[in-house]
């Protein structure tokens, strides 16, 4: 470092040395000197016996409580420890916050449900079905519950008629817990209803706490009737809840879950019956078309053996005009032919004549064809003679032939002493060349 920093430089560095030096962690201690500033900053003073610190919680992060930190209030913070280089004032920038004690609590809910899952407590396939009718309804809670209050007048609307048993029980403080799980099991053993409904309304953790006891979350497992869990509101979660067969978020929709809805009910009574009505309507009128057809169809034996010979007769009538039609066609058929076979008679000596000079003509014909083709044979004949090179050896020429068989045309292609060969008209000769002209 240099010999002279600014104050500027020593709160930056001081504030770098806190903040890497000093990590993330949860602070437990007593809010005073609380400031809600317009911006939506909290500023106040965190103490306990021997010490306090300033702290900060900016707006953004303290609109995500759901409840109001007032002075005196013993909290836990969850913070940064940091450096307000302006002022240079140690203090601490709060992340997150809640009451104190809360921690243990979360730890003990989170290390039961863990185990309780582990068991197979929460399983879908161990959950109870609902019946869609109860005819008995059973109501643990307090009798001065508010929620009873809901429940009722939730049940009054929807099913006016539906008996009510309640269990009575108290759900918050000490030994509520044991109480609560002997008055689950006394329903159970009584087999007095249908649906249990497990109902408390809102609260903190703390007051709901009693439902989170591992003797509640068994005494519910085991119980034969079907239970529905409507403790707190809708973002409490509790380990009734994982335990019931139901849960719902809140005690009035517990009671619209158990029971339907009689006005529903009507409703689709309404259009049950009248479904049911037009299709008895459709079917009657379907019956009674169907017996008018029969009855159109319902003639009696007279009329139809009436009818039939009537029709026999007819038929009997069209076959005998169709018999008499076929025959006067044959019959002009026939004589027609016979007009024409007259009309195309053959006149037998006028063919004879035909024939005879038919066969005059024939043979004039081949004579001089013949006599044509004689005269062109003898033609053919001589042409050929004076082409035929055995006429030409009768004439004195003979045919001179190499070793080779090739025909000798020039002397000069002959050698001396060279054996040739002379083709006559009657044979042949081997000769030796002597002498070249």
């Amino acid at each position: 470092m240099p010999g002279v920093i600014s104050v500027t430089e020593l709160n930056r560095q001081a504030k770098s040395l806190l903040e890497r030096n000093i990590p993330l962690c949860w602070i437990a201690g007593e809010i005073s000197n609380l400031t809600r500033a317009p911006s939506g900053h909290w500023y106040f003073s965190l103490k306990d016996q021997g010490a306090q610190v300033r702290c900060a919680m900016f707006r953004h992060k303290n609109q995500y409580l759901d409840w109001r930190p007032e002075n005196g209030a013993q909290v836990e913070v969850r913070a940064l420890a940091t450096l307000y280089e302006a002022r240079g004032e140690f203090q601490l920038s709060v992340e997150s916050m809640r009451r104190s004690g809360l921690g243990t609590l979360y730890e003990a809910f989170e290390k039961l449900k863990f185990k309780l899952e582990q068991e197979g407590l929460f399983l879908a396939s161990g959950k109870k079905p609902l019946p869609l009718f109860p005819r008995c309804l059973g109501i643990v809670t307090s009798p001065a519950a508010a929620a009873l209050r809901d429940v009722l007048s939730t049940l009054q609307r929807r099913m006016p008629s539906l008996p009510v048993i309640l269990y009575p029980t108290p759900v918050q403080g000490d030994g509520a817990a044991e109480k609560i799980a002997t008055m689950l099991r006394t329903a159970g053993q009584r087999q007095e209803c249908d649906v249990l409904l497990l109902c408390r309304g809102g609260g903190s953790i703390e007051d709901l706490w009693q439902f989170n006891q591992e003797i509640v979350a068994r005494a519910i497992h085991a119980c034969p009737i079907p239970i529905i869990c409507g403790v707190g509101h809708e973002t409490d979660f509790t380990i009734a809840d994982f335990s019931a067969d139901l849960r719902a978020p809140t005690p009035t929709a517990a009671a619209e879950l158990a029971t339907p809805n009689r006005r529903e009910l009507a409703h689709r009574l309404y259009g049950l019956a009248n479904r049911l009505e037009q299709g008895a309507t459709r079917s009657l009128e379907q019956r009674m078309l169907h017996l008018d057809h029969l009855a159109r169809r319902l003639v009696h034996p007279g009329t139809r053996l009436q009818v039939q010979a009537s029709r026999l007769q007819h038929l009997h009538q069209r076959l005998a005009d169709y018999w008499s039609r076929s025959l006067e066609q044959r019959r002009w058929r026939l004589e027609h032919a016979s007009q024409r076979l007259l009309a195309q008679r053959p006149d037998g000596y006028r063919l004879a004549q035909q024939c005879i000079t038919l066969q005059r003509r024939l043979d004039q014909s081949l004579a001089h064809g013949l006599e044509r083709r004689q005269v062109s044979l003898r033609q053919l004949q001589a042409s050929l003679s004076h082409l035929n090179p055995l006429a030409v050896l009768e004439r004195g020429y003979s045919i001179v032939e190499n070793e080779s068989g090739e025909i000798v045309r020039d002397s000069q292609s002959l050698s001396l002493d060279e054996t040739i060969s002379l083709t006559f008209a009657r044979g042949r000769v081997r000769a030796q060349v002597s002498e070249k002209n």
